[in-house]
Formats: C-alpha cells, sequence, structure tokens
C-alpha cells in the first residue's frame, strides 16, 4: 500500500475535482462518514456545505483541506466493502474518524486506489495538526495495515513499481470541461514531477497536451508576473480560451511555479543515472537511427523526448521528460552525448554503421556467390527458373567491347577451327 496525504486551502476545489471523476464515470462514491445521510441522497450542495460549516469556523486556519490517496497493488483483491473498512480504519488511527470525509473509489488506473475528502477543522472550531504527519503517524499506521489486511507491501515492489502516482490523461478539448481539465493535469503535474524551469515544466505539460504562458515579454501579464494555462490540439495549437493560473482551485501561479522549481534542484540528481542508461542502451543496438525513431524508441520506455527548434529550424537543444522517475532534464544536464548536438551525431555514427554493415553483408555475398559455384552451373540453374535465370545470368560478351569472347585454339591438321562459345548457354 502507497499513501499520499495532500492539504490546501480549497475544500470546493478537492471536492469538484472528484464529483467531476464520479459524473464522468471514472469514480464512485462509497462512503460519506457523518454527514448524517445515504450517500444516494447527498447532492453537491449537502456534501459542500457540510465541510463549510467547519471551515468557517477557523478563518485563521491557512489550510483547511485535506487530500488522503490510498494506493493498493494490483495483486491487492480488495472489494468495495474491504475498501470501506480500511478507509475508516486508516482515518481513525490518523485521528481524523470524527471527521466528516467522503471516500472515492477511482477506476481510471489499473491498480484499486481510493481518495478520501475532508477537512482538518474539528467542530469547536480548533484545527487537526498535520505538521509531519506523514512521519509521525502514517507510515507506523501503513506498515500496520499491511499485516493485518494481507496487503502487498510498498517496500517489496521498488523495483518493479505497478502502483502510479498519476493518474490524469491528455487534455481533449470538446470532450471535458476546459478548465476541470487543466485543473486534473497541472494539480498532477505539481504533485509528481520535479522540474527545475517553467521551460520544463511546459515540457511536462505538453505531454498532457496542455501549456503554461506568461505572455509576451513587453507585455503588461508578464510585467506583472502573471500566469495562464491553455489546451494544446493534436499538434501543438492553442484551442479554447485560456484559464487564469490565479482562478484554479491551488492557485498554481508563477511564484508557486518558481517554488517547486528550487526545491527539486536536489532531488532531480538521483535520477540522472537511470536515464542515461536507457539512452544508451538504445545506441548500443547498433541498429540505424533517425530522430523519429529515436523518439519513438525512448517513447516505448516512458520517456517523451523533445527536439527544440530554431525560428530557422535549426535544432538547438533537447528535453527529455521521464515518466519513470517523473523527472525533466535537458540534455546537459545529463552530459554532452545526450545533448541535442550529442545526440544528433551518435544517430549519424549509428546510420553510418549501420550502412557500412550492410553494404559490407551485400559485397560478402556477391562474393560468395560467384566463387563457390561453377559459372555454367550457376547459369543453367538460374536459368531454369524463368526470366530471374536470365537476368543473372553472365553476359556471353564484353561490355567494353562488345564482341563476343574467343578463345584461340591450336591448328590441327585436317580439322576446321571453330569458334569456342563455352560460356554461351545453349
Amino acid at each position: 500500500m502507497v499513501t499520499r496525504i495532500l492539504s490546501g486551502k480549497s475544500i470546493r476545489g478537492l471536492l469538484i475535482y472528484n464529483e467531476h471523476k464520479v459524473a464522468s464515470g471514472n469514480a464512485e462514491l462509497i462512503l460519506a462518514n457523518r454527514f448524517g445521510a445515504e450517500i444516494t441522497d447527498l447532492e453537491l450542495r449537502d456534501k459542500l456545505s457540510r465541510f463549510e460549516q467547519l471551515t468557517m469556523l477557523n478563518g485563521r486556519a491557512k489550510t483547511n483541506a485535506i487530500h488522503v490517496i490510498l494506493n493498493f497493488d494490483r495483486e491487492d483483491r480488495l472489494s468495495k466493502e474491504t475498501l470501506q473498512r480500511i478507509a475508516v480504519d486508516y482515518m481513525e488511527r490518523l485521528g481524523f474518524g470524527e471527521q466528516p470525509f467522503l471516500v472515492y473509489i477511482h477506476h481510471d488506473a489499473s491498480h484499486p486506489h481510493i481518495h478520501i475528502v475532508t477537512t482538518n477543522i474539528q467542530d469547536d472550531g480548533n484545527r487537526i495538526s498535520i505538521h509531519n504527519i506523514g512521519r509521525d503517524k502514517d507510515e507506523k499506521i501503513r506498515a500496520a495495515m499491511q499485516q493485518e489486511y494481507g496487503l502487498v507491501k510498498a517496500e517489496s515492489k521498488t523495483k518493479d513499481p505497478l502502483i502510479k502516482g498519476i493518474e490524469v490523461g491528455p487534455a481533449a478539448y470538446g470532450k471535458m470541461p476546459t478548465r476541470q481539465s487543466i485543473y486534473n493535469i497541472v494539480t498532477a503535474v505539481m504533485r509528481e514531477y520535479k522540474f527545475t524551469s517553467l521551460a520544463e515544466y511546459n515540457a511536462v505539460l505538453r505531454e498532457f497536451n496542455v501549456i503554461a504562458d506568461r505572455g509576451n515579454a513587453d507585455s503588461r501579464m508578464f510585467e506583472r508576473r502573471g500566469l495562464i494555462y491553455a489546451v494544446l490540439d493534436g499538434i501543438g495549437k492553442r484551442v479554447g480560451v485560456p484559464i487564469k493560473a490565479s482562478s484554479l482551485a491551488g492557485k498554481p501561479v508563477l511564484s508557486k511555479v518558481e517554488e517547486k522549481c528550487r526545491s527539486n534542484v536536489i532531488k532531480k540528481k538521483e535520477h540522472i543515472g537511470s536515464l542515461k542508461d536507457i539512452i544508451d542502451k538504445r545506441f548500443d543496438l547498433g541498429q540505424a537511427l533517425s530522430k523519429q525513431a529515436f523518439v519513438a524508441a525512448l517513447r516505448n520506455q516512458n520517456v517523451g523526448v523533445i527536439f527544440r527548434h530554431s525560428d530557422a529550424g535549426q535544432v538547438y537543444g533537447i528535453t527529455y521528460v521521464d515518466h519513470n522517475s517523473r523527472c525533466v532534464f535537458n540534455g546537459s544536464d545529463l552530459g554532452k552525448a545526450y545533448s541535442a548536438k550529442g545526440v544528433l551525431e551518435r544517430i549519424d555514427k549509428a546510420d553510418l554503421s549501420e550502412s557500412k554493415q550492410s553494404n559490407d553483408q551485400k559485397d560478402k555475398l556477391v562474393r560468395s556467390r560467384w566463387s563457390s559455384e561453377p559459372a555454367q552451373d550457376l547459369a543453367q540453374s538460374d536459368y531454369d527458373k524463368g526470366l530471374l535465370g536470365t537476368l543473372l545470368q553472365r553476359p556471353d560478351f564484353d561490355p567494353v567491347s562488345g564482341l563476343v569472347s574467343r578463345r584461340k585454339k591450336k591448328k590441327k591438321k585436317g580439322s576446321v577451327q571453330e569458334n569456342d562459345l563455352g560460356n554461351q548457354i545453349r
């Protein structure tokens, strides 16, 4: 079991995120704790009102929305009733048993997982402290529950993880509300991925058909450090109305993105080696490559590759989005051999090596064929095959002089000299 506890200031945004999953058929509400009604009788306004009654009791609290995610391994066979018991048990041990909370099971990933929505503001207006809650409480709770419920231990799956941390797919304009699509993707990327610049942040967002834009350098928005998000179509063009970062739940504005960038500088370094291994293994195959083939090969290894081009069409950079480690790297971060120039040189060498090997094999085959079989037998054998034999048979004439080759014989007394057409097929 893998657990994640997130906090924020928008209980409304958190609730709407899960309710939208339900409306789209990708989630189901399976439990409502301390709501005083059956879940079938609860509407969105009832759920929101219950939480807001508490959050309004403490306007000073910087955090009042709690999002708990419990992920289970594919090998865990858990019924809805078992997931309900696990959710209640976990929240009681965490200290939220007396709080109202909603439990949703999501169906949009290959492993079972539930999302729990609650608040840390109590009936008396005091808040439940969540400082270091993961280190102080969650680790012990998770270890105990894995044992009691017979769950696959997260520690045993580190080399072959089956539990994914991100569940969103690319935005598709017109298939779901633009604001919701952007919110889902931006929230997941900010939470899961390690990037160290706005350009790297955008490299990940583009993988999900979203872009974050500051506007032109001379624009008022740029001057005021504004940020908007927009959906992209299949060829990378903006579609629909852009959304202000400040209007999204969680407010993923420029200052928050920059703060995230600073915290990721050290976190990325430990994952450099694994990405270099993936790239090196592709070149070690010794097969001909093109840019497109290189990109496709790494995509099969769950790594996105973006070649950056100038206005004139020249390649001047390369960015890797490693979805395995959730890290973004510029080629220069990995070393010269992994920069745009280094990769293109390695591609050229692979092409030349493959081409030379192919030509050498062809030459060897031709030499072997002509040297290992008598000319007459080869020609006759091929001739028997029809037109192919005609095309393959050796010529009876000298291609330079165009004359039939002759072999002189000594004259014998009483004999008539004859032309020797020993190589001619009769």
